[in-house]
């Protein structure tokens, strides 16, 4: 069990136990009571904002212990002019990625999700609508989004997908029910380029390449959120990947890494994951 999650059921049974005895023998004084509700509530929000702590929800955000090289993911896409410049580039550096696509947008441009497919990159949801407020949603509205941007998904590219990362990396405690139900796997993400807001191509590139180790899983973006400017990542890439060869550190797929996963938390029918230092992404 990942340490924060079970920091997090402890902080629970803590607060029940805290309420029982209220109940039983009366009321706190405000003020110990309100720490108590302050940082029961901090708990609760650190577990939806940072995926990497794994509170509500397995996630792979690593390769398996031992593993070589770099995966490649991008979010937010597709989109007719930044993606294509995206797929140029993994083609001429004969790499490929895994793309974590919006839904809605796949409708809308189902030629570029095919055309991912076919230069072997593995395509995956980022749920049908991108609802910047769905860890506010219950298990219900979970459900129906993404299974809605799996139907999409499956009927452009004849697959099924399999792998899922939350809007925003965002998640909340009925995550791991929903995931569970849909049989899909959680993938979050060791370095955030953080290029999903503006920046410069060479701040993107000197903070992956800073980062970035054997066994990282990179988080970029193949397209922005609403359409409204190019990540600078798009730009980035080509000496992005320059500069991981030059590191020794060759781009992989995250296919090869999630059967030794998945082997690696048979006992729990969930996947193992490691941690790799990082900062916040």
């Amino acid at each position: 069990m990942p340490p924060a999650r079970a920091a997090f059921y402890a902080a629970t049974v803590a607060a029940l136990a805290f309420s029982a005895r209220a109940a039983l023998v009366g009321p706190p004084p405000l003020r110990v009571a309100a720490l108590v509700a302050a940082v029961y509530f901090s708990m609760l929000m650190v577990g939806v904002l940072v995926l990497r702590l794994r509170v509500f929800v397995d996630a792979v955000i690593a390769g398996p212990p031992g593993s070589r090289g770099v995966v490649l993911t991008f979010d937010d896409g597709p989109d007719p002019k930044s993606t294509p410049r995206v797929l140029e580039v993994l083609a001429a550096a004969g790499v490929t990625a895994t793309f974590f696509v919006i839904g809605r947008k796949a409708e809308q441009h189902p030629e570029i999700v095919r055309e991912m497919v076919a230069r072997g990159h593995q395509v995956a949801l980022h749920s049908y609508a991108h609802d910047r407020l769905f860890a506010m949603r219950g298990p219900a509205a979970w459900r129906r989004d993404l299974d809605k941007g799996l139907r999409v998904l499956e009927s452009i590219t004849g697959q099924r997908a399999s792998l899922f990362r939350p809007p925003i990396g965002h998640t909340n405690p009925h995550v791991a029910g929903v995931m569970h139900a849909l049989g899909l796997t959680v993938v979050g993400w060791t370095v955030g380029a953080r290029d999903g807001v503006r920046g410069s191509p060479r701040a993107v590139t000197d903070r992956v390449l800073k980062y970035a180790k054997n066994g990282s899983i990179v988080l970029m973006h193949d397209a922005s959120e609403r359409g409204d400017f190019e990540p600078a990542a798009v730009a980035a890439l080509r000496d992005i990947v320059a500069g991981l060869a030059a590191r020794g550190l060759p781009v992989v797929s995250l296919a090869d890494w999630l059967q030794p996963l998945r082997e690696g938390g048979a006992a729990t029918g969930a996947p193992s994951v490691t941690t790799n230092r990082a900062p916040p992404a």
